[in-house]
């Protein structure tokens, strides 16, 4: 199993913003079939530090992942948050 989690701050960081582009990342739930878990958080605490979204997936295998990099729902995804993030960082690990 392997899990990849991005965490998202945002140019944008109001509450509506910040709610449409969690919906966007929701939206992929059911339509990705390598996808096997999709967890979407807003951060609650707001701390300089903070970043706005965090996203939780996973995965079968590292095969899977890359198919889903390349799936055409995700890539419209990539185009939403590539217009509204400031910053992004990700890991990716088995488990």
């Amino acid at each position: 199993m392997l899990t990849h989690i991005v965490f998202f701050k945002l140019k944008d960081r109001s509450p509506e913003s910040v709610a449409t582009t969690a919906q966007v990342l929701r939206n992929m739930e059911g339509k990705i079939d390598e996808l096997l878990h999709l967890e979407v958080g807003v951060d609650v605490v707001h701390s300089e530090r903070s970043y706005d979204i965090a996203l939780v997936t996973k995965f079968e295998s590292l095969d899977a992942l890359q198919a889903y990099n390349v799936h055409p729902v995700h890539k419209k995804v990539i185009e939403h948050m590539m217009s509204v993030r400031e910053a992004s960082v990700s890991v990716d690990y088995e488990c």
